[in-house]
């Protein structure tokens, strides 16, 4: 007969359960924001290829990423949330915006993304 026992206890598995279980749920929560951001980024990078660095209009800039937002269906953050700008010879476009995630009743996570892309070509780079 032996003088130990081992393995878990019904509580013991329970106290462990319950963290794993928080965690994996906040990630379930957390996943469809995350995607949505690397959808954008996509887009965002996919017009950086596409429209030349040294296009004069802002509105060519703008077009390309409706275009792309709409085939990645992104609905959030909007185009114009999307800030187009021109220094020194280059266009920049820059995706700052916060998203948030419901967890329980009135707790939401927020989290905060920041994508900046530089036109490429036209000799700017």
């Amino acid at each position: 007969m032996r003088s130990k026992q081992w393995g878990m206890t019904t509580l013991g598995f329970i106290i462990l359960l319950i963290p794993t279980a928080l965690v994996f749920y906040a990630a379930v929560r957390v996943l469809p924001v995350y995607l949505n951001y690397m959808n954008v980024s996509h887009a965002l990078t996919q017009v950086s290829t596409e429209v030349p660095g040294d296009t004069q209009n802002i509105e060519v800039i703008k077009t390309s990423i409706a275009k792309h937002f709409d085939v990645e269906q992104i609905e959030f953050p909007d185009v114009k949330d999307v800030k187009v700008t021109h220094t020194d010879g280059v266009w920049t476009m820059e995706a700052n915006y916060e998203d948030q995630a419901p967890l329980f009743a009135n707790l939401f996570l927020l989290m905060q993304f920041d994508k900046t892309v530089r036109l490429k070509g036209g000799g700017n780079e």
